[in-house]
């Protein structure tokens, strides 16, 4: 970035919700419950896939990936958005904003793929159960996860590069709670056409391809679904695979939403709210859905905490 715009001097100013002091107030108490239920919720997942032997299948080693993937995507915006919710300085350093975009647009890109290699995952267990072992090799396992956070990564390093490559002229308010493109193409003092093509461009790989796998994934299992005859089957398969499209759902519907839509139709208002809801809500939500509605998940828990009970005693 050009240091003519001043901002590898001075940083930017994250305004956020400051027009709003008395939401803020609100926001800070509502988010600190948030934060904690997803740290708790997240590392809840991760231990429990790591302790209990049944749970150490490929659907829950995904799992532990998407629960880490939460974990790290809500630490690197909500513990700053609090401190700046409390009426301290709202200012972020240049530095400091680079890898905030860097890391939150690895880690989105990042779940974006992986959600799609699950539905892959929900596909081959209900649709081809008897090679299902064969087809989700650990390997295999291992080499899709691997791919999904070096897929995000690459973007988010062209992402970055580019953004920062766009001259600012001493523009640094930043109408958002955290460094995110939309919010920074709205300081440059330039045409950003070209930039907005490319991240769109970019987004539609990211965001639209995994769709289209979960489409399709979903579609036949579907249909294997509705030809069992058991009805306890159908409810299991409907169960696991009815959390994972809740996710889906709640996750690309938000994120579609802010980076595939037109710059000109881009409200700074609502783009913030529906921020809120991908960076912190859907992170929070993601533990529930997978455990209230996963009996493997919900057998685990009580198998450690009566352990850890009878330990006790």
């Amino acid at each position: 970035m050009d240091q003519k715009n001043g901002s590898s001097f001075t940083g930017f100013i994250l305004l956020g919700f400051s027009d709003r002091p008395q939401l803020e107030r609100v926001l800070f108490v509502v988010l600190l419950i948030f934060y904690l239920l997803t740290l708790l919720g997240n590392t809840t997942i991760i231990a429990l896939s790591r302790l209990d032997p049944h749970l150490q299948t490929p659907m829950y080693f995904f799992l532990s990936n998407l629960s880490f993937l939460d974990l790290c995507y809500t630490t690197s915006t909500v513990p700053q958005l609090l401190v700046h919710l409390r009426g301290a300085d709202k200012s972020i350093s240049f530095a400091g904003c680079v890898a905030q975009l860097f890391v939150s647009l690895g880690l989105g890109g990042t779940e974006c793929i992986l959600l799609g290699v699950m539905a892959f995952d929900r596909y081959a267990a209900v649709c081809r159960p008897l090679h299902y072992t064969v087809i989700m090799h650990p390997r295999l396992c291992a080499l899709m996860a691997s791919a999904s956070w070096f897929t995000g990564f690459v973007n988010s390093s062209l992402q970055t590069v580019l953004i920062f490559l766009v001259p600012l002229c001493g523009r640094n308010k930043i109408d958002h709670f955290f460094c995110e493109v939309p919010p920074l193409l709205k300081l440059a003092c330039v045409d950003t056409t070209v930039n907005e093509s490319e991240a769109f461009f970019a987004s539609m790989i990211i965001l639209l391809i995994p769709v289209a796998l979960i489409t399709f994934s979903y579609s036949r299992i579907v249909k294997v679904v509705l030809a069992i005859k058991s009805a306890s089957g159908q409810r299991k398969a409907f169960g696991t695979c009815g959390s994972h499209l809740t996710v889906v759902s709640l996750f690309y519907g938000t994120g579609i939403y802010i980076y595939l839509q037109p710059s000109n139709n881009y409200s700074q208002d609502q783009g913030k709210f529906i921020s809120l809801f991908y960076t912190i809500v859907t992170p929070m939500v993601n533990p529930v859905i997978y455990t209230l509605r996963n009996r493997d998940m919900i057998g685990a828990m009580k198998k450690v905490f009566c352990r850890d009970m009878t330990l006790d005693d």
